[in-house]
């Protein structure tokens, strides 16, 4: 595998449609303080039949924004019946399961378990309290629906990710690959294939690091 250099700086924006903007307003804005920073009004943009529009966007720190369409005289039951599984534009049939309808969902990061707590807070008192406060391998996070239905995390490092994680990380994505492209892939062959390429590896490991410290 060849190295690239990396050039982007980030999360521009994220866009998602909504058919409530008053909600989403109130929920990113008035609830969370994410400031209003931009918005397009757009008549007649693209073919005859593309409605008429508003995209607008909220500050999310660090230049990142967050970004929502919304289309004037849409008919909200384009989206399907609400009563399915997923937020309102991205439907689940019945039989698909909860983890994977909830693996759909934008993060945002703060710098210390205050402001996480903060914002903690901010939701509890509002319509869309927290539904959930995890501790994963290396974060805390806290999770609720917004007013589309989508899920939200805001997220908080626990400590910093390590270079041997980093490592770790492209053996496993390396082992993934492999295994996907062979018939019926299983968590087991993972492990099995990563330990191979752990063996592969050591031997030019080993030259790195004793060349390192000449």
């Amino acid at each position: 595998m060849t190295e690239r250099d990396h050039r982007v700086q980030g999360v521009d924006h994220a866009a998602f449609p909504t058919f409530d903007p008053a909600g989403t307003v109130r929920f990113y804005r008035d609830v969370l303080g994410f400031p209003v920073v931009h918005s397009i009004c757009a008549a007649g943009w693209g073919p005859e039949d593309h409605p008429d529009f508003i995209h607008f966007f909220f500050d999310i720190g660090n230049d990142d924004r967050l970004a929502f369409f919304y289309y004037f005289g849409t008919d909200p039951t384009i989206a399907g019946t609400r009563t399915a599984k997923g937020d309102v534009y991205a439907r689940f049939g019945d039989d698909v399961p909860e983890y994977f309808v909830r693996s759909r969902h934008l993060a945002i990061h703060v710098d210390s378990e205050e402001d996480l707590l903060e914002y903690r807070r901010r939701l509890d008192e509002s319509a869309w309290p927290v539904e959930m406060q995890i501790r994963h391998e290396t974060i805390e996070s806290i999770y609720t629906h917004d007013p589309n239905g989508y899920m939200f995390e805001i997220t908080r490092a626990m400590r910093p990710v390590t270079p041997q994680e980093d490592l770790d990380a492209e053996l496993t994505i390396d082992a993934l690959l492999d295994v996907v492209a062979e018939p019926e892939p299983t968590f087991g062959k993972l492990l099995a294939r990563k330990a191979e390429l752990i063996v592969e590896r050591a031997g030019a490991w080993e030259e790195q690091q004793a060349g390192a410290v000449r």
